[in-house]
């Protein structure tokens, strides 16, 4: 049976090079390369969706691959495709980074310039080992199929345009229909989860930045169970030590409630910094929330422009969501959807503080009443995005076939 290789860099002669080298290798079948790390996971996600046995065998990483760095992408490949061996290409072939190679989930590293037989030998090996790690999961390779849990991020135009209150009900609203949530907070400096929900903690989002690798364990340490049955990982109650959390440690984060939850909501604020645009880069759905107003809807178009530029995200790939509409203003959806050139979720939230004034002063945002038009759009919107479980979703205008396209990985 043929070994397919799946390459993936940036540098297209460096791939070229390598896919020339793949094709010579006795019973290799190279697919067509990868050009960067979104590309990778995004293909396989595709292809675990389908079937694990449409995985390929090896994938072959080159240094110079990204957005993400190689070492952190073969720790988000192996987490969340256990049964695919990664090898990692590079001019570093010293021993420290061997171990930081291994540490991440590679099954191997080949030295540049690439050597024939080196490369086929740990072809080989690692393709054995892949074709092992199937046979002996038998049937329970079905639980590898999926590419995880859903992740979608929230994210503000500017401040107070209701980026957290949409969060908390995304994730109650999936929660309640059965689904395992989590719902983390990475406002990190002025992140208000916590007094929404009227909850004391003693661990942080920061607690887990420095720790390399996050066992179910230590997660569950981190974690504060509400009473909704939400899983909660907050900021830092002391705003300086959101420095602690860097883009490295988020992707580790991220990956690792993606591997235990079925839905992952995650708060980013509404400013930019590494921790928040790794989330973004990584999430499944990406939302920004503004008001139809003219001050938000330029901020807005500033995020939106500003991912583009950072290669967070394109605007086709991040969905808007209009808050505090009403029929009467002049600034509708539509237009919101043409000046920031994203997509368009079909739930516009209406503008009705007096229903949520009284629970969030209170901070019981979980007990808004059912009749609330705010809940009702909220929990319509996570129906639209998917998050429900279907029969919960069914009931929810906004959900079911012909929903907008919002998501990167599962399609």
């Amino acid at each position: 049976m043929p070994t397919r290789i799946l390459p993936a860099g940036a540098d297209p002669d460096a791939v070229r090079s390598l896919t020339t080298l793949l094709s010579q290798l006795p019973d290799a079948e190279p697919q067509p390369p990868v050009t960067d790390s979104t590309q990778l996971v995004d293909t396989l996600a595709r292809l675990a969706a389908e079937s694990v046995d449409e995985l390929p065998e090896v994938v072959v990483v080159h240094e110079r691959i990204g957005p993400v760095p190689a070492l952190e992408l073969i720790r988000e490949v192996a987490l969340r495709f256990p049964a695919v061996g990664v090898i990692l290409v590079t001019t570093d072939a010293s021993p420290g980074l061997f171990a930081a190679a291994m540490d991440s989930g590679a099954r191997g590293l080949v030295a540049l310039p690439l050597s024939y037989e080196e490369l086929a030998n740990r072809v080989q090996a690692v393709a054995q080992w892949s074709t092992g790690v199937r046979r002996h999961l038998g049937h329970g390779a079905e639980v590898l199929a999926g590419a995880g849990g859903t992740v979608v991020t929230v994210s503000g135009a500017k401040g107070g345009v209701g980026a957290t209150l949409t969060a908390i009900q995304l994730a109650l609203a999936a929660q309640a229909s059965g689904r395992a949530t989590a719902l983390v907070d990475l406002d990190l400096q002025t992140g208000d989860i916590a007094s929404y929900l009227d909850i004391q903690f003693r661990r942080s989002v920061a607690d887990l930045a420095a720790i390399t690798d996050i066992s179910p364990r230590v997660l569950a340490d981190a974690v504060f169970r509400h009473d909704t049955g939400l899983a909660l990982l907050l900021a830092p109650g002391e705003g300086e030590r959101g420095e602690e959390v860097t883009d490295r440690a988020t992707r580790q984060l991220v990956s690792a409630l993606r591997s235990r939850y079925e839905v992952v909501v995650v708060d980013c604020g509404a400013q930019l910094g590494g921790a928040g645009a790794a989330a973004v880069e990584m999430a499944d759905t990406a939302l920004l929330v503004t008001t139809p107003d003219v001050i938000a809807v330029r901020a807005a178009k500033r995020t939106v422009r500003m991912w583009d530029r950072l290669q967070i995200r394109k605007a086709e790939e991040t969905t808007v969501v209009v808050n505090r509409h009403t029929r009467s203003t002049e600034i509708q959806p539509a237009l919101v959807q043409r000046i920031t050139g994203t997509a368009l979720a079909r739930t516009a939230v209406p503008a009705n503080f007096k229903e949520l004034q009284g629970v969030v002063d209170a901070g019981r945002v979980h007990e808004l009443d059912a009749k609330s038009t705010v809940k009702q759009a909220l929990w319509g919107l996570a129906g639209e995005l998917g998050l429900v479980k279907a029969a919960e979703g069914a009931s929810h205008r906004g959900s079911g076939r012909g929903s907008v396209s919002l998501r990167r990985r599962k399609e």
